[in-house]
């Protein structure tokens, strides 16, 4: 059993972050990140990574965090009384990928750690995290892709863990004020602390190291698709679903926000461009009109 609880996990997020960033670089060709070191006043900080204005990727943003304190914010010890007087620490590497072609999807990943601790006491831990695909002209073949990876990257963890996870995935990014789900989902786990903290590391490890190898060769199949001014009006109004979940319902973005976290790292995951338009309607029978009838509707992809 593994007795520092720290100093793994931070080493993986920062190599982890290193690796993806590395390989959306080549794969973009012509931009580079520009790295943001930050200091938390309360304690931590982080290493946020942004490329703008690529050849394939209009933004990507991939940040490593490591933020602590004395003491929870208020809301959160009102969810969880056992944290109550316990001191903390959070970790974890969160990426979002917005391309420039409308047929290249937008992705998110995150992987992360919590610990909360307080003398004579044993820590508190748990891990989250996973990885979701979000299309704007679907195609089977990628979704099926980003799936096969996601459910390999469980299989040595239990046979009904990819199930569990892509159904948590699925009921996680929701939006009930749209009745519509984000994307075609992939993994989520959070509060995960079933096994011991060796076997929920190498998991979260295993969850990792799968997003470059689930979304880049989508990117590749995608990136030469041609597209025109009518795909690109129906990509920016359906960033705004993605804008809506992370301002309204995404646990990171909120916990960030109410532990004084450095808000431009936060709100790096939000497109650069992105339009709203009321009651908006697609056309009955139109390849936008295909992304609600196939690909917002729940699916076994790994049977499709």
């Amino acid at each position: 059993m593994t007795t520092d609880f720290s100093t793994a996990p931070r080493e993986y997020f920062l190599n982890l972050q290193d690796q993806i960033c590395a390989g959306l670089a080549a794969a973009d060709g012509a931009a580079s990140f520009l790295t943001d070191e930050w200091e938390r006043p309360e304690g931590g900080g982080g290493r946020s990574r942004v490329l703008t204005d690529g050849a394939v990727f209009e933004k990507a943003g991939v940040n490593f965090s490591h933020v602590m304190g004395a003491s929870l914010p208020a809301s959160a010890s009102a969810q969880r009384p056992e944290l109550a007087g316990r001191s903390y620490q959070a970790m974890g590497v969160s990426l979002v990928i917005h391309p420039r072609n409308p047929y290249i999807p937008t992705s998110h990943a995150n992987v992360r750690l919590f610990i909360a601790e307080k003398p004579d006491a044993e820590p508190v831990w748990w891990f989250g995290g996973g990885f979701d695909l979000t299309p704007y002209y679907g195609f089977e073949e990628d979704c099926q892709h980003w799936h096969t990876v996601a459910a390999a990257a469980c299989a040595p963890f239990g046979e009904d863990v990819y199930d569990r996870h892509k159904q948590w995935c699925d009921d996680y990014f929701y939006l009930p004020h749209r009745q519509e789900p984000r994307g075609v989902g992939g993994l989520f786990f959070d509060d995960l602390n079933e096994w011991d903290f060796d076997t929920t590391f190498a998991y979260v490890q295993s969850v990792g190291d799968a997003f470059l190898p689930a979304y880049l060769p989508i990117v590749e199949r995608r990136r030469d698709e041609s597209w025109g001014e009518r795909e690109r009006q129906f990509q920016l109004y359906r960033r705004g679903r993605y804008v809506e979940f992370n301002l309204v319902y995404d646990r990171g973005t909120l916990f960030g926000l109410q532990s004084n976290g450095r808000t431009e790292a936060i709100l790096m995951s939000l497109p650069p461009l992105v339009r709203w338009e009321y009651d908006y309607q697609v056309e009955p029978g139109s390849p936008e009109a295909r992304l609600y009838d196939v690909f917002l509707q729940p699916s076994d992809w790994l049977a499709a």
